[in-house]
Parts: structure tokens; sequence; C-alpha cells
């Protein structure tokens, strides 16, 4: 089956996408970022309920419910800031049938009816050490470039398999092995028509690939379609972070300076910082941590979000905090912390940060990490 055909796009018409791009990415980043603080307090205050809940089965699963519902909400949001290219690469263990099956769970309604949908997924393979939220994004955006290509109809293929990495083309890694996840329509032509176009759009594939030490390979052969190959290297030995993760919140009882704009996350912040045992000042916005800061004599942490109203935001307050107090300790949290933290889809060398929403666990070891960094 052919595939559509595109006209030829020059150069202002690629500058003009991109800015467009740039454009849906920051309104979407905004829009995620007042999400992600809704799901900050629902996360958090449903752990609060389960745990006073948990000797009655029937609220116990309700609060189990949303619990549930809060974290595909994050998720959902995570997806987002991966297509707007607006959160750095955290490559970790990824269950790639897993991450497939929902892919193509969204892409139903999506392709729409005139396209089927194929998953096969080899049941022995290895876990990938990749972004997964960028790899969501990944197969998303090459399976709807693919419906693009097929506006009669036709059908997307999804497949993983375990691959050496020979296949991969990588001589330099011989050793090492990779899990190959294709994306095949059943046409031809998609990137030999739309090869510049397709990689302008497509930036998260190619970020998706260099964060993650990965390849691509594209093949088109008519009356067989187009095939497009993705390497990624297998997730050796879980990291140390993942095994922590488990381990029981510990607290202290040093004094911590909390700036968050959102009132309802300030509170609920505060309140369990204090559950674990920490002393806690607060603050709505850089002006008010300011004056804390020259007023108190004993701050230990700055925990701020990164976005905030007024001349400051929690990178530029944190350097002033330091001017002025040289041993204080800082850790970040945001929603989408668009430029201030992260700079070509990595986060700044010396910060640390809580991305939202958060469980109390991760703030409890995040904070730990910041006091004694």
């Amino acid at each position: 089956m052919p595939c559509k055909s595109l006209p030829t796009e020059g150069a202002q018409a690629q500058a003009g996408q991109a800015q467009n791009m740039e454009i849906v990415g920051r309104l979407t980043g905004g829009v995620v970022h007042d999400f992600n603080n809704i799901l900050t307090v629902i996360t958090g205050t449903i752990e609060i309920l389960a745990e006073a809940v948990a000797d009655r089965p029937e609220l116990a699963t309700v609060a189990a419910l949303i619990g549930e519902a809060a974290a595909r909400g994050a998720n959902l949001t995570s997806y987002l800031l991966a297509f707007a290219r607006a959160q750095p690469s955290r490559p970790r263990d990824v269950d790639v049938n897993a991450l497939v099956g929902e892919a193509a769970r969204l892409l139903r309604p999506t392709l729409g009816e005139q396209i089927e949908i194929e998953s096969i997924l080899a049941s022995d393979v290895a876990a990938a050490m990749v972004d997964p939220h960028q790899l969501m994004a990944l197969v998303l955006n090459l399976a709807i470039l693919a419906r693009d290509a097929m506006p009669d109809g036709g059908k997307l293929t999804i497949q993983t398999e375990n691959a050496p990495a020979l296949h991969a083309g990588d001589h330099s890694v011989a050793a090492a092995d990779y899990v190959r996840i294709a994306v095949s329509a059943s046409c031809y032509g998609i990137f030999a028509d739309y090869q510049d176009r397709a990689f302008v759009d497509l930036g998260v594939v190619q970020d998706c690939i260099k964060q993650s030490n990965g390849h691509i390979k594209v093949g088109c052969e008519a009356g067989r379609g187009t095939r497009v190959e993705i390497y990624f290297p297998t997730a050796t030995a879980r990291s140390a972070a993942d095994d922590t993760n488990t381990a029981p919140a510990e607290g202290g009882d040093e004094a911590i300076l909390i700036v968050e704009d959102d009132m309802l996350v300030r509170k609920y912040v505060v309140s369990q910082v204090q559950s674990l045992g920490y002393r806690t000042l607060a603050a709505g916005n850089a002006s008010e941590a300011l004056t804390i800061i020259d007023a108190s004599e004993d701050i230990d942490l700055l925990f701020t979000d990164v976005m905030m109203p007024g001349p400051l935001n929690g990178r530029q307050l944190a350097i002033e905090a330091l001017h002025r107090r040289p041993s204080l300790k800082v850790l970040y949290t945001s929603g989408y912390a668009e430029n201030a933290l992260v700079h070509d889809r990595r986060l700044d060398a010396d910060a640390l940060l809580l991305a939202k929403p958060y469980r109390k666990a991760d703030l409890a070891k995040m904070i730990r990490t910041a006091l004694a960094a």
C-alpha cells in the first residue's frame, strides 16, 4: 500500500513548525505544572488516608483505587511533558512489553477504526535502560506519523524482542545486548517522502535514542511497508535508587524552609515534612523566603518550587540564598522545570530535583540526600 505523499517543506516551513511546537510545548508545560500540583496533594493525602483505614478493607480498597488513578494521571502528565520535550531524561529499568501495551491502549481511539493495531511481544524480552516517558512519546509519535501516511487505512505493528548488539549496528560494544522495538506500517515511504519533516517533528525520537545510548534503523521496501527499529541497551542491574524505594521513610530534626506558591501544596508539604520530624518554615514566594532567610538563625535546607510568580524563580532564589548562607543545602521540586534547571534534556549537575507528584517516601529520601550533599 503506498503512503500518502506530502509536499516538500522548505527551511522556512520547518522553522515555522518548530516554532509552533515550542509554543505548544510551553502551553502544555503550564497546564501540566498546575495539574501536577493538584496530583501532588491527591497522591500525598491518599497515602495518609490509606494508612488511617488500613484496618477497614472496604475503605482501604477505595483508597487504593484513588491512588492508582492518581498514578495513572501522573503518568499521563509525564507523557505530555515528554511530547513537549520539557522534562529531564531519567533512564531506568523499563518493562518494554508493559509500556507497549499501554501505548496500544492509548493509540486505539487516536488512530481510528481504519488502522488495525497489532502487538507482537516476545515473552522473554529483557528490561531496557531508557526513560519510560520518552519511550512512550517515541512510540506514540511514530504511530501517529504512520497513521498520517495511511489515510485509507492500514495495519500498524509494534514488536518487541531481544537483539544482540551486532544487529543494532553497534560494533563498539559487541558484548552488550539490546532490546529491539519495531514499529511497522503496511505502506512504504513514510520516511522516504517525509524524512526531513519527520525528524523535525519527532525530535523526541532523537532525544530518547541519544540519552539512552540507543540506535535507530529505518527500512522501506515497496510492497512490504516501512519498518522503524529502535534499539536500547538492556538493563543489566537495578540501580541503587530503585533498591531503596522500599526502605522506611527516614526523617530528622533539621530546619527546612519550604517555598511553594500553591497554598494547598504548601500546606501538604509542611505537614508531611513535619511528620518526618523536621522543623519547618514556609513562604509563598521568593521575596517572603529571603525575608525569612535574613531573619532566621537556623535553616539547614531550602526546599523550593522552581516555577513561582514574581521576579525570582526557584533557581534564582537559591542563588541569592546561597550568597547569604553559603552552607545552605538546596532541594528543588517542580511539575515542569522548563529551562531553569534542565538544559539539553539533562538536569543541571549541581541540582537536586524532586519531580511532582511525589510520595512521602520519595520526599523523605530526597531531603536526606540533599542534606548530605
